[in-house]
C-alpha cells in the first residue's frame, strides 16, 4: 500500500524527457524542506492505493512513459516495487528523487533523476553523496540554482566527483529567484559540459497550477 498524493497525464517538463507526455505518480510525505519547494501540498495529503491499483490507473492513460516523483518518492520503501512493477509491464519509468535517500536498490531498468541540493535550499547536509556510485550513465544529476553561490559550489562537485563523465548533468533556476540569462551565460564562460532547462510547464500553465 503506498499513500498517493495524486496521479495525472501531462507533459514532462523537465529532464532530456521535456515536452513528452507522461504519466505523473506523486507519492505523498518528503523528508527534505527545501526554502524554495513549490509542492508543499504533497507533503502530507494522499489517499491509500494498492500498487495493483496504481498500476490499473497509469494504464487508463494509455502512455509509456511514467514518472515517480513526489514529495520524496523514496521515503515510502514499497516505491521500488511499484518501480520495477511498471518496467516489468513495459513502461519507461523515471524516478525523481532529491538524493537525501540511497538510490542502491532501485531497478536498473529506471531512469533515475536525482537532485543534489545546492545552499539556497536549505538542505545541504542532506545530500546522500554515496548514490553517486550507483548512478548509471543513463541517469541525469539536477542542480537548482538559486545564486552565484549556489553555482560555485556546483561546479566544485562537478570536478570533486568528475560527474559530466558519470552521467547527463542538468542546471535548472529557482523559479523567480534567479534569472536564467545569468546562469547560462555563466555556462559559457566556463564552458561546461551541462544540460540547461526551464521548467517547461511553469511556462505552459501558470506557475501555481497543481497536477501538471
Amino acid at each position: 500500500m503506498l499513500k498517493v498524493n495524486e496521479i495525472y497525464f501531462s507533459i514532462q517538463g523537465e529532464s532530456t524527457k521535456a515536452g513528452l507526455p507522461c504519466v505523473f505518480v506523486r507519492l505523498t510525505y518528503c523528508n527534505l524542506r527545501c526554502k524554495y519547494c513549490d509542492t508543499e501540498y504533497a507533503f502530507y495529503e494522499g489517499y491509500d492505493l494498492t500498487i495493483e491499483e496504481i498500476i490499473g490507473e497509469v494504464k487508463k492513460f494509455d502512455c509509456k512513459l511514467v514518472e515517480i516523483t513526489g514529495g520524496e518518492p523514496l521515503v515510502q520503501s514499497e516505491a521500488i516495487t511499484l518501480m520495477s512493477k511498471l518496467c516489468d509491464d513495459g513502461f519507461e519509468v523515471l524516478l525523481e528523487t532529491g538524493g537525501s535517500l540511497s538510490i542502491k536498490e532501485i531497478d536498473p531498468r529506471v531512469k533515475i533523476i536525482m537532485d543534489l541540493k545546492c545552499p539556497t535550499s536549505g538542505m545541504l547536509k542532506k545530500n546522500h553523496y554515496e548514490n553517486i556510485e550507483f548512478i548509471k550513465s543513463s541517469d541525469e544529476i539536477k542542480f537548482v540554482l538559486g545564486s552565484r553561490e549556489d553555482y560555485e559550489w556546483t561546479k566544485e562537485i562537478l570536478q570533486k566527483y568528475n560527474l559530466t563523465k558519470k552521467c547527463i548533468i542538468l542546471f535548472s533556476v529557482v523559479f523567480g529567484e534567479l534569472e536564467p540569462v545569468r546562469v547560462v551565460e555563466w555556462i559559457l564562460e566556463d564552458k561546461l559540459d551541462v544540460r540547461f532547462q526551464l521548467q517547461m510547464h511553469k511556462f505552459i500553465w501558470e506557475p501555481t497550477t497543481k497536477g501538471v
